[in-house]
């Protein structure tokens, strides 16, 4: 089923059969592949971001509009069309314009990162992505797969598990903003017709995946349960080049980033700077988000943590949270080695929401969507007070939208992705603006477990920071 890759370039859509399979036609422009992501939301843009940049890739997450460097052979850009919670007529468009930014820069191949567990508005942003990359390449077809085997998920006959059970039995089923009620991909993605590799080389895996995308939305689906798995999928979809868009998560991007190009060195990781302070934003509700900030305040002695934790009705009052945050401060201005900005683990319902309040300017999402982003902003704006109270060596940001809303108030442009400091946790250098240079870590809310957070923070900090004190009259540590 992982037969050698014949081809790892594009069909040239200009000459002869683009339907053919033939070795040197797809090997056309093998010399040049840049690579752009679209991800529903922060944490999974640098999710699949960093597996391509782990490969030796040039890797940037753009916050901003990308520029012509998405031209440099071997580059990879990443963009946010923060789709996952907008309703599906906004997120096929959110989804379209990051596709047609991308596509004008040059991009001649495309990943449209979607939610491992299918949160959101997958399905629309799926066919926001392929009507827009089929103007440039007619005839193009979407294969979906969301496994991510190393995160416990996968695909098996055409149903989304999480560890072995249905994704809608597991906490995803009550996300507070973008539940999953079904684990069937017929669901989640209407009108696709579901595919299981045969036995075969990548070519015959390709005519499958192809004669499949004829149907009348010319989108498939595929079963996935381990890395060869994927490895498989990826080795058709690069025999098919641009003629395919594929939508996945963080384990189709670690397959992608071998297949494209595979003459890259491996990247080696270079050694980051020691931080004295590090501030840990917990903006997910997931369960595992809760957990890891659970564990991170118990298992740091008191003297090290201080926590952040405005109340709901604070985040949602206009101009409440700044006033907050300045009195939190003056009340105690010293501030130890790990500071906690943690959300309410509650959300309004849409009422509660006030009218004054002030989101991203977007046309209107839904209202749990809409409370989501004031309380993100809510967090970044203190986030952003007690990196300009005190220095600040990195930061780690737990959850796509309160990563989005921190990044935002920085100003920054971009984040370098240089690596991951665990799987499905990356790390990387802010590009631009107020924390430029700055060491970010983010983090999907529901990856990792329980001491994923308290374990990494020894590797961001000085190695002195989290010591317990020397006593002056013996010399040593108690």
């Amino acid at each position: 089923m992982t037969d050698s890759v014949p081809s790892r370039g594009a069909t040239d859509d200009s000459t002869g059969d683009r339907h053919s399979l033939d070795v040197s036609a797809n090997r056309r422009d093998a010399h040049h592949i840049s690579v752009g992501i679209v991800a529903d939301d922060l944490t999974g843009g640098g999710d699949s971001a960093v597996q391509f940049a782990r490969d030796g890739w040039h890797t940037r997450l753009a916050l901003t509009p990308p520029d012509s460097q998405v031209l440099r052979h071997g580059a990879v850009i990443a963009v946010v069309s923060d789709a996952r919670a907008q309703p599906a007529p906004l997120a096929c468009r959110s989804t379209a314009d990051a596709v047609e930014a991308l596509a004008a820069g040059g991009v001649n191949r495309l990943l449209l990162k979607i939610d491992s567990t299918m949160r959101g508005s997958a399905h629309a942003q799926i066919v926001g992505a392929l009507k827009t990359w089929q103007l440039r390449h007619p005839g193009a077809f979407a294969v979906a797969c969301p496994a991510y085997p190393a995160m416990g998920r996968t695909v098996l006959n055409g149903r989304v598990l999480v560890n072995g059970k249905g994704v809608e039995t597991t906490a995803i089923g009550i996300d507070p903003v973008t539940p999953v009620t079904t684990n069937l991909l017929r669901e989640l993605v209407p009108g696709s017709v579901h595919v299981t590799l045969d036995a075969g080389s990548a070519a015959d895996h390709a005519e499958q995946l192809r004669a499949a995308g004829q149907n009348l939305t010319r989108v498939i689906t595929v079963d996935a349960q381990t890395d060869a798995d994927l490895l498989a999928l990826a080795e058709a979809v690069a025999v098919l080049g641009a003629e395919v868009v594929p939508a996945g998560s963080a384990g189709l991007a670690v397959a992608l980033s071998q297949v494209w190009r595979p003459d890259l060195a491996v990247a080696v990781a270079q050694p980051r700077q020691q931080a004295e302070r590090v501030i840990v934003v917990v903006s997910s509700l997931h369960d595992m988000s809760r957990s890891q900030y659970d564990h991170l305040v118990e298992n740091t002695s008191t003297e090290h943590v201080r926590t952040f934790a405005p109340s709901l009705a604070v985040l949602l009052t206009p101009g409440a949270i700044g006033e907050w945050i300045a009195a939190e401060l003056a009340s105690a201005p010293d501030l130890p080695a790990v500071v906690i900005v943690a959300t309410p683990s509650e959300r309004p319902a849409a009422s509660a929401v006030d009218a004054g309040s002030t989101p991203r300017p977007t046309p209107a999402p839904t209202s749990t969507a809409t409370a989501a982003v004031v309380i993100a902003e809510g967090l970044a704006i203190i986030t952003a007070a007690v990196f300009a109270h005190r220095p600040v060596g990195a930061v780690v940001l737990m959850g796509g939208e309160g990563a989005r809303a921190v990044l935002d108030r920085f100003a920054a442009s971009a984040i370098m992705v240089t690596d991951a400091i665990r799987e499905g946790i990356p790390v990387g250098l802010i590009e631009g603006g107020l924390a430029d240079g700055l060491t970010v870590v983010t983090k999907a809310g529901g990856f990792g477990a329980a001491a994923s957070i308290s374990d990494i923070l020894p590797e961001l900090l000085a190695d002195h920071v989290l010591s317990p004190p020397v006593d002056p009259n013996t010399g040593v540590q108690p």
